[in-house]
């Protein structure tokens, strides 16, 4: 595993929970 790899799957993981939490909790955006 290559730092590279760990921080791309880090950022796609908070992204993917990032917009899901914007589509459960819409009134705060």
């Amino acid at each position: 595993m290559t730092f590279d790899y760990i921080l791309s799957g880090a950022v796609t993981v908070f992204i993917a929970a990032y917009l899901t939490y914007a589509l459960i909790r819409p009134e705060r955006f």
